[in-house]
């Protein structure tokens, strides 16, 4: 009877050790990056990745696991007007895959900033975006948001949409 109560208790033991090994309890930041911080017209994209670094093993990729959040950046969120950029999800999105979209309604702020021959695009304001997963939460990612693309014209007054696409 011994030898049967011992034996379970050094099998619960083990189950237990086994149990933990694995663990993805161990996740001890989150670095979010993104190859481009500029979001310019309706269906502008920019694409974020999640690198979770853990007290043991390799970094993972955890893009897909973590949970987004978007906020107007709170120092930077208004335009050369002083226009405040709309909260999200007007005018951006993230997917779950990390996908940050410039969506309608457009941001529509632009100033002719460029040359005679060369408008230029202008930031609007900043979205601060972050990744959290399992009670981890990354820095901040700052995403500018250009105007919106608008008709091609020839002279583009403040306050206009800005230049197309093509342009």
């Amino acid at each position: 009877m011994k030898r049967t109560i011992f034996c379970i208790a050094f099998l619960s033991l083990l189950a237990f050790c086994l149990a933990s090994c694995g663990s993805t309890d161990n996740l001890r930041t989150i670095q979010l990056t993104a190859p481009s911080t500029e979001l310019q017209g309706i269906g502008g994209t920019v694409q974020l990745q999640a690198q979770g670094t853990y007290a043991y093993g390799p970094n993972r990729d955890l893009t897909n696991q973590v949970t987004y959040t978007i906020i107007v950046d709170p120092v930077n969120g208004v335009d050369i007007n002083g226009v405040a950029l709309p909260t999200p999800p007007s005018t951006a999105k993230i997917s779950v895959t990390g996908l940050v979209t410039a969506v309608d309604p457009p941001v529509c702020t632009y100033a002719d900033v460029g040359t005679a021959t060369t408008p230029a695009w202008v930031l609007t304001g900043t979205y601060e975006i972050t990744a959290s997963y399992r009670g981890v939460t990354s820095q901040p990612v700052y995403v500018g948001v250009a105007s919106a693309a608008g008709p091609p014209a020839p002279a583009f007054a403040a306050g206009a949409c800005g230049p197309s696409a093509a342009q």
